[in-house]
């Protein structure tokens, strides 16, 4: 019998979307898909068949369209947004419109028995000593972080059943690529550029596959009553690398130049553990390790040849 859980997903089309919305259909939940499409349809096109698949073409701005769209849902899983510093530094106002006014707009549209799932990030602690958990203070340094920690707020004002997810640096191969993401990007550098200059190369971040980070939800919806209303760090420790050991680790495959710059900071100034116990003893676990996502993104990369995708 046929999974009855209905589940949209904003921004389903989009990095992270294309690699969640099949996983959810794998499994038999009926899945609404509400994107503006911005990048074209080519991300679903290997699913769009599926008559457990519905698509609208949407806004979370739209609230007349949006709160009918979320109307008669189980779950929401909120993914869209403005997704890193430099994009959001692009256009701030749009930044703090999608990021903040959107994620209102989806938790406002909820009602009794609707459950909100909503992707944040590990950017919002800000520069951390020691090691992070769920309950280190949020001081977001760049204008990516304050936007996701405010969404954050406005979803617990509001006061849905929700889940927040707070993920470690993503990276890897997806229908929807993307080139600026720390790990996605330097495999590009050193594929087509054969060189690549890593600047504070010592400072450590913990990563997770993008398979990974999609699975996150597919947890989050089996065990919601265990975890509703609470905020989980999502990665795993022994992702825990430094930026030159990432390079390093991509060299073993890829013949390229590597430089160590003394120039370049990361805004958010991350560097430093997370703590992502409290999801583990949950039952959550990754599957896809560095090295396996790294040889992944050599497949995926070597045949493009230009940077097309953001």
């Amino acid at each position: 019998m046929q999974n009855r859980i209905k589940v949209l997903v904003t921004g389903g089309a989009g990095y992270l979307g294309s690699i969640l919305v099949p996983q959810l259909l794998q499994r038999g939940y009926q899945v609404t898909i509400y994107d503006k499409f911005v990048y074209g349809v080519q991300s679903i096109l290997s699913f769009v068949e599926d008559p457990k698949l519905t698509v609208i073409e949407g806004d979370i701005l739209n609230t007349r369209a949006l709160n009918q769209a979320i109307s008669g849902q189980d779950f929401v899983v909120h993914l869209a947004a403005i997704v890193g510093f430099p994009s959001c530094n692009k256009d701030p106002v749009l930044a703090r419109v999608i990021n903040v006014d959107g994620t209102r707009n989806v938790a406002a549209a909820l009602r009794k028995g609707q459950k909100l799932l909503f992707a944040s990030t590990g950017s919002i602690y800000g520069k951390v000593e020691g090691i992070c958990t769920e309950d280190t203070p949020a001081k977001p340094l760049s204008l990516y972080g304050e936007t996701k920690w405010t969404g954050e707020g406005a979803i617990r004002t509001i006061g849905c059943d929700h889940v927040i997810f707070r993920f470690a640096t993503v990276f890897g191969a997806a229908p929807r690529f993307r080139l600026d993401l720390l790990i996605n990007d330097f495999v590009y550098q050193a594929i087509h550029n054969r060189q690549l200059a890593v600047f504070e190369g010592n400072s450590r971040r913990t990563f997770l596959h993008i398979y990974d980070a999609a699975m996150a939800f597919v947890f989050a919806i089996e065990h919601f009553d265990k975890m509703c209303n609470r905020v989980y760090n999502v990665g795993d420790a022994e992702m825990n690398y430094t930026k030159i050991e990432v390079a390093r680790k991509i060299k073993e495959h890829v013949d390229f130049y590597l430089h160590e710059a003394c120039f370049g900071t990361d805004p958010d100034q991350r560097d430093y553990e997370v703590d992502y116990s409290k999801l583990r003893c949950l039952g959550y676990g990754v599957k896809i390790r560095l090295d396996a996502g790294i040889q992944g993104l050599i497949k995926a990369i070597t045949p493009i040849r230009q940077q097309k995708y953001l």
